[in-house]
């Protein structure tokens, strides 16, 4: 992480990343302490959805699934349609999201997962101990969001699917949450809560054992959670596994309620309709919150926003755009964005403002008063004037690479290299990435692709990872 030497934001005198990670782990900062003494700053829920769909969505144009509390939010604040992702699947996806850099400057740019076992395989305690998925996890210099809220004098908070490392030194209470409910990894069952056949679910740092399906559980502890700390500035992060169709669970078997399966068909062997189910189930949970929020008189001072880690996959829609989950094209990385704040975001506007997950950790922190950690290098910046409509997104380029995939975004140029096709593309007018300008336009082409090597060159120099210097 580049940078060991930090300043004190308040008397200027230098203090190091490691000082400044302990104040955040301790909530006694000196951004803590003046929080006190200073009018409430307001409220914070990020609600990350797993695999749902660009065109999943009522407000996004669906006409089949049923999502009226997400629809309402959108009613009430700004719906975006050029919002993408730093990684076309979840576990990098959310690792951007989590510390507001791309995952090749986080070091988690590829998938924390067994790739080597198929969905029928079935770990021991002990084999599953010393598996990927325990060894691996978000590099414990980086900074998330949790510490940096934390550190801000916010209580912090996280319910559902982390994926940032399952080993207990990656787990959210040691990287900024006051509280975890959820799992670790990339997927769970909804109702063992299992993965390859191993108890997956936590409350802080152990293991639990419940009955019920996962959303539900998260919806449960989002509501709870806004309850218990009403009377101070909290940022929560709600990231429900729906409607994620994880390959670990019994293919077999319905994992939508019944109640909502019925609202869609009588079979439990269909897909689709087990798909919109979980959409609507997880939709429900989105109302559930809101009205919790409402509940307690915090509506006003809250700022809400909904989005996905990725594309739809499977029976999810990506509407017009062409491409899935593990794609480059923008049914891989372009997913639905609403952002609600009472009088601050003007009601039901729609922006077609270019902007990426990245800017979340720095709009989180302007909206919370607090400045990012100094000497830690973020590649995203302050949304909450183009929220607010009083500016436009200062995004101008997007950068992605996926194993042999590569992609770029200059303006409204987009460049796709991958196993799956590709080509130069004017989204401007071919949002669906269906007209190859690779031939007619060389000359943007190769602007296009500079653009990107010069981009991994500085990911290239990003400071190795070793041993933790203090200073």
């Amino acid at each position: 992480m580049e940078g060991d030497i930090l300043t004190n934001q308040q008397n200027g005198t230098p203090i190091t990343r490691r000082t400044w990670l302990r104040l955040a782990a301790a909530g006694s900062g000196a951004a803590a302490l003046n929080a006190r003494s200073a009018p409430r700053r307001p409220n914070i829920v990020l609600i990350n959805a797993d695999d749902l769909g660009y065109g999943d969505l009522g407000c996004f144009g669906n006409t089949v699934i049923q999502t009226p509390n997400i629809d309402r939010l959108a009613a009430e604040g700004v719906r975006f349609t050029d919002f993408v992702v730093s990684w076309p699947a979840c576990t990098p996806s959310r690792s951007g999201l989590l510390t507001g850099r791309y995952p090749q400057r986080n070091g988690l740019y590829d998938m924390i997962r067994n790739n080597e076992v198929d969905s029928g395989f079935q770990f021991d305690e002990e084999t599953y101990a010393v598996s990927p998925e325990m060894a691996l996890g978000l590099d414990l210099r980086e900074i998330t969001i949790g510490q940096a809220m934390k550190q801000a004098g916010y209580a912090t908070g996280l319910a559902g699917k982390w994926d940032s490392g399952r080993a207990r030194r990656f787990l959210p209470l040691q990287r900024g949450f006051d509280s975890f409910y959820g799992f670790a990894n990339t997927g769970i069952d909804y109702y063992t809560h299992e993965r390859y056949g191993v108890p997956s679910m936590f409350r802080g740092n152990q293991r639990v054992k419940e009955q019920g399906h996962a959303t539900d559980l998260f919806r449960r502890e989002a509501v709870r959670f806004i309850a218990d700390h009403r009377s101070q500035p909290f940022f929560f992060y709600f990231a429900p596994n729906a409607p994620h169709a994880a390959s670990t669970f019994d293919k077999a078997a319905s994992q939508a309620p019944e109640e909502y399966l019925r609202m869609y068909s009588s079979s439990p062997n269909d897909r689709k309709a087990q798909y919109a189910a979980l959409v609507t189930h997880l939709d429900a949970a989105v109302g559930a919150l809101l009205d919790e929020l409402r509940r307690h008189g915090l509506e006003e001072n809250t700022l809400v926003i909904f989005t996905s880690d990725n594309g739809g996959s499977g029976p999810g829609h990506n509407g017009p755009l062409r491409g899935a989950k593990a794609q480059m094209f923008e049914g891989g990385i372009r997913v639905p964005v609403i952002a609600r704040w009472p009088g601050r975001i003007p009601k039901g506007t729609v922006s077609k403002e270019f902007a990426s997950t990245l800017e979340f950790f720095p709009t989180f922190l302007a909206a919370a008063g607090a400045s990012p950690p100094p000497g830690v290098i973020l590649d995203g910046f302050n949304l909450l004037p183009v929220l607010e409509g009083k500016a436009k997104s200062s995004r101008k380029e997007f950068f992605w690479q996926r194993r042999g995939d590569k992609a770029a975004r200059v303006d409204q140029w987009k460049w796709v290299e991958s196993q799956k096709g590709g080509g130069l593309f004017d989204l401007a007018s071919d949002l669906g990435e269906k007209t190859d300008l690779s031939a007619s336009r060389p000359d943007v082409l190769r602007q296009v692709k500079a653009r990107w090597a010069a981009w991994r060159k500085e990911m290239n120099q990003c400071e190795p990872r070793g041993p933790f210097r203090d200073y």
